[in-house]
């Protein structure tokens, strides 16, 4: 059974910058597209970057593109979001999903994804 587990959340001040944590156990990741969502209180969840079994990367988001950094690390089983100028609008619980065995293509959509980890809460104070 595919399990994910984020880590890294936690309370920042405006301006500073958290890198979070994404393991997958269970089953293989090196074959698996990963992506990163978030969920502010009240909105929907949105993406916010994907990253290809080659490394490839998109983001789905303008504003986020130039702060936000998606990366993985096969033998580690993991994938980071490195998170730079977080301002207070960043809050948000962020979530790590992951795609089925031999998915190539990269998604913005929650629904093209197969398992989910719990997510990591990040605030950012003024």
């Amino acid at each position: 059974q595919v399990q994910v587990v984020e880590s890294g959340g936690g309370l920042v001040q405006a301006g500073g910058s958290l890198r979070l944590s994404c393991t997958v156990s269970g089953s293989t990741f090196y074959d698996r597209v990963m992506g990163w969502f978030r969920q502010a209180p009240g909105k929907e969840r949105e993406g916010v970057s994907c990253i290809l079994v080659s490394g490839i990367v998109e983001s789905y988001s303008d504003s986020l593109k130039d702060r936000f950094t998606i990366s993985r690390d096969n033998a580690k089983n993991t994938v980071y979001l490195q998170m730079n100028s977080l301002n207070p609008e960043d809050t948000a619980r962020y979530y790590c999903a992951a795609r089925f065995r031999g998915s190539r293509f990269c998604s913005g959509r929650s629904t093209d994804y197969d398992y989910w980890g719990q997510g990591t809460q990040v605030t950012v104070s003024p």
